[in-house]
């Protein structure tokens, strides 16, 4: 079948290029990701703008640049086992399936957890789990992971994600502090967890035991 979408997916390319994206394998995968798939029928049409869009239950699909700068600060390298928590639309979760051997991804909400299989499916990714659960908690039963991404601000370093984490492994996540959102890189080494600061960010809160409360 035609591929209408192409060249739409090769301009969002160029765009995170001209921003300043130099991973190939994250502008690869973005290159191949159908992200049409993953965003409502009603805002189909703006599937590859560099843009975040709306997919119900008070979440969004995030912008292409905001996620490709996420991923090339995971610095994957093919081998790995991936957590993604929230999982939202599925688009992240399958960009990271282009980029690693397993994904897991959670997510709290289990209508989109269910529409974001649905499209995973659609667009052929074989390699993802997604589970509905407290993503702030982690997923036990596959640990560790040599990396962990979290699509939400938090206004902690979950404990339950660190301890989850291999030995080397990276732990990328938005940071609350009351006056705005860093984006934050955590290393797990043999001394313990360091941390460094990648730059601003905008993300929903991350809701859960180790998070903000629904009340918040």
């Amino acid at each position: 079948m035609t591929d209408t979408w192409g060249g739409y997916r090769s301009r969002l390319v160029e765009t995170l290029r001209q921003q300043g994206i130099r991973d190939l394998a994250v502008l690869r995968a973005v290159g191949e990701t159908p992200r049409h798939l993953f965003v409502p029928e009603a805002f189909r049409n703006r599937a590859y703008d560099d843009s975040a869009l709306p997919i119900g239950h008070g979440q969004t699909i995030s912008q292409p640049s905001t996620q490709a700068a996420y991923l090339e600060a995971l610095q994957l390298q093919g081998p790995e086992r991936v957590l993604e928590i929230g999982t939202g639309s599925g688009y992240q979760t399958a960009l990271l399936s282009f980029l690693v051997d397993t994904v897991v991804s959670i997510e709290r909400i289990g209508v989109l957890a269910d529409q974001a299989r649905a499209a995973l499916s659609r667009a052929g990714v074989k390699n993802v789990s997604v589970v509905v659960a407290d993503g702030t908690l982690g997923w036990r039963p596959q640990a560790p992971y040599d990396a962990i991404l979290v699509a939400a601000a938090s206004p902690d370093i979950p404990g339950p994600l660190v301890e989850q984490l291999a030995e080397g492994g990276r732990l990328v996540l938005p940071l609350d502090t009351g006056e705005g959102q860093q984006l934050v890189r955590v290393r797990k080494g043999p001394g313990g967890p360091t941390t460094d600061v990648i730059g601003p960010a905008n993300f929903v809160p991350l809701l859960g035991r180790h998070g903000f409360s629904e009340d918040e």
